[in-house]
């Protein structure tokens, strides 16, 4: 199978040694893989928020019992892995910029589509009676210098008049009031909507409601193989095949390559690493002025996204790494720490228990894409999250349902095309490279 990266960042065997995992008091369900030919009306590619949601919301409220396609088990991918902030921001254009670029109402259709993800998260987990250790109120994204201060207050602002945002700008004496205290953080701008949760309970929770309502679940059944069949789509695993009627593809930053060759070229998987410490005592978050369990990030362009987790740790996660092999990876987590220990200096000497990394996704025109595939009758697509998939990849699984049904349309306008593909598509990994090193540079002239 194809990728950008080492295969053995790729490979399905591989366990994924996160804190999410091993916070599990029980292990989660076991799903059969695919054996024989079966029929199903609508296939999905992927099992993490995305085709999860959708496949819950298409058994819940439309009654399709759709299959999902597993290339390992529910959660393995981006979804289980990640940091666990459920927050809007899954694009990588501005908010200011978002109406100059596609218009004042699809703008803000957008922001409302964020808004309403977050709170979709909040109503699945009541609904489903899931724990998934939900944590904090809002997001902040802090100032790592004193000048960025007016420019947060600016575009505050201008989030209230345009979106009817209710952003606040925090000086450092709030912050510090907060229990939000560090040497590098010099404001900070809140945005009440978001919260922290334990992705891997979410996901797998997710995995349990989709399938009780019907949904059948195949773990170990990477699809290797796409072909037309009488009008419909056969999709062949290792064992098996779907003939369905529709096909979603959901699979995000662990898109292979040669999933279908229409789609290659299409997303640009990107690294992010997380280092979890051990439980810190209340003297030892006392003695560093951080008790917020609120989820957090700075503002490089190389950011670093962090929180408190409910038994005392800290997630600790940032941006960047090129390559994907174990040396690559233990040399970016070095550096991931390298900056924890700078930004919280009375934890230099905590223990780190739990390191691991995963892909993100990005798209050419750094916006999420839900949609059908006109030139591909029958297909879907919804994924490009950019590093923050936890709502917006539940909101777009239950928008690719909508949208497979024939329900109400909620999508705004620019997310609805195909993702257009790199050029030269090949040289993804040398456009990163470039984009990497711009950002390094910016970031440390600050």
């Amino acid at each position: 199978m194809k990728h950008l990266y080492h295969p053995s960042a790729l490979d399905p065997a591989n366990p994924v040694k996160s804190w999410w995992r091993d916070s599990l008091a029980s292990p989660p369900a076991v799903y059969p893989e695919l054996e024989g030919d079966q029929h199903a009306d609508i296939a999905i590619i992927g099992g993490g928020f995305t085709g999860l949601s959708a496949a819950y919301h298409l058994a819940k409220e439309h009654g399709v019992k759709a299959v999902v396609l597993e290339r390992a088990y529910p959660g393995w991918g981006a979804s289980g892995r990640n940091g666990g902030f459920c927050c809007m921001g899954s694009s990588k254009i501005s908010w200011p910029d978002m109406p100059r670029k596609f218009g004042e109402e699809p703008a803000r259709a957008f922001w409302r589509a964020q808004r309403d993800s977050v709170h979709l998260v909040s109503d699945l987990a009541a609904q489903c009676g899931l724990d998934i250790d939900k944590t904090g109120h809002g997001e902040l994204a802090l100032a790592h210098k004193p000048s960025m201060t007016g420019e947060m207050r600016d575009e505050a602002a201008f989030m209230a008049k345009f979106y009817g945002a209710d952003e606040r700008v925090l000086d450092r004496a709030e912050l510090e009031a907060r229990g939000l205290a560090g040497p590098h953080f010099h404001a900070a701008t809140w945005n009440p909507i978001g919260f922290g949760l334990n992705p891997f309970k979410y996901v797998t929770g997710l995995a349990a409601a989709a399938s009780r309502n019907g949904a059948r679940i195949f773990a170990t059944s990477p699809v290797t193989g796409w072909q037309r069949e009488e009008g419909a789509h056969r999709l062949t695993t290792p064992k098996g095949s779907v003939l369905a009627d529709k096909v979603l593809i959901a699979t995000n930053g662990y898109t292979p390559e040669n999933l279908h060759p229409g789609f290659a070229g299409r997303v640009l998987p990107a690294l992010s690493s997380i280092i979890i410490t051990r439980p810190l005592t209340p003297g030892e978050q006392d003695a560093q002025g951080w008790i917020s369990t609120d989820p957090v990030y700075d503002q490089l362009n190389l950011l670093h996204y962090f929180r408190l987790l409910p038994d005392g740790r800290m997630l600790f996660g940032g941006r960047g790494g090129l390559a994907a092999d174990p040396q690559s990876l233990d040399r970016q987590s070095a550096l991931i720490e390298t900056a924890f220990r700078r930004y919280f200096p009375a934890w230099a000497e905590v223990e780190i228990t739990h390191r691991w990394s995963g892909f993100v996704c990005l798209a050419r025109d750094l916006v999420p894409h839900v949609g059908a595939w006109d030139d591909e009758p029958g297909a879907y697509f919804a994924l490009c999250y950019h590093g923050n998939g936890v709502a917006m990849g539940s909101w777009s699984g239950r928008a690719a349902a909508l949208l497979m049904t024939g329900g109400k349309d909620e999508r705004p306008d620019f997310i609805r095309r195909l993702p257009p593909c790199f050029p030269l598509p090949f040289l993804r990994p040398l456009y990163l490279r470039a984009a990497y090193l711009g950002f390094g540079i910016k970031d440390a002239l600050g």
